[in-house]
């Protein structure tokens, strides 16, 4: 393909998104001119992780009723597997790694991050953008402030992992900074781990002709298939309110 996007109605794969990744995944599968629709479900899920694979389960059958390929734009993302035995169900695969943090940076570096600091609050730029209204108001700490330190006493520091930073998005994690009173590190992951690993789940699917389109942006290191399952700090980040 040469990056034209699929009209809609004559796509043939259907990727389901986390709500917290659907922006770019979205223009990743425009760019690159997939025959793909994406559909996402609602980012707040991660506040509530137990419920994503029920409402994945949903949208994976939709779409194989329809005859359409289905691939997961997910990471384990707090499920503890669930999301995995979801996958094996039903014959598709879905992202590597235990939470977006691991598809942006690579899960080796979000691991070593977490083991020099286990208290680290880990800010991408949609979590920047919502942080108000996914943050504050899901955990009711726009009406009941005084549970701050109940949620979040425990961290150390801040690290965004920055997809597109802009002046906006600087200034936002400032202000969330000053929120927690902590440091802030800003890490430039851009969004090249996200668009390889996305491809190789639609290679699988859809016919090289029409699932080469234009080369991803080359990351450090590609991310490898789906990691063993790990009960240490790093999964502390695939809730925002951990």
């Amino acid at each position: 393909m040469d990056g034209t996007a699929v009209p809609p109605g004559q796509q043939e794969l259907e990727i389901l998104a986390c709500g917290a990744l659907a922006g770019p995944v979205r223009e990743i599968v425009a760019r690159r001119g997939w025959p793909a629709a994406v559909r996402s479900l609602p980012a707040v899920l991660h506040n509530r992780p137990q419920k994503i694979p029920m409402e994945a389960e949903r949208a994976v059958v939709s779409a194989l009723a329809s005859a359409r390929a289905v691939v997961l734009a997910y990471a384990d993302c707090g499920t503890y597997g669930a999301l995995d035995e979801l996958c094996a169900r039903y014959g598709v695969r879905r992202l590597p790694g235990l939470h977006c943090y691991d598809v942006f940076a690579g899960a080796s570096r979000i691991e070593a991050m977490f083991r020099a600091e286990p208290g680290t609050y880990v800010l991408t730029d949609f979590l920047l953008r919502s942080f108000d209204r996914s943050v504050l108001a899901e955990l009711g700490l726009d009406r009941f402030p005084q549970l701050w330190p109940d949620y979040f006493g425990h961290y150390r520091r801040l690290v965004w992992l920055a997809q597109a930073p802009t002046p906006a998005l600087t200034a936002e994690a400032e202000r969330v900074a000053g929120m927690f009173g902590l440091p802030l590190t800003r890490v430039e992951t851009g969004t090249g781990r996200l668009e390889a690993a996305l491809a190789a789940l639609v290679s699988e699917v859809v016919p090289p002709a029409v699932s080469c389109g234009a080369p991803p942006a080359r990351p450090s290191a590609l991310p490898s298939g789906a990691p063993r399952a790990r009960r240490s700090a790093r999964e502390a980040g695939s809730t925002w309110a951990a």
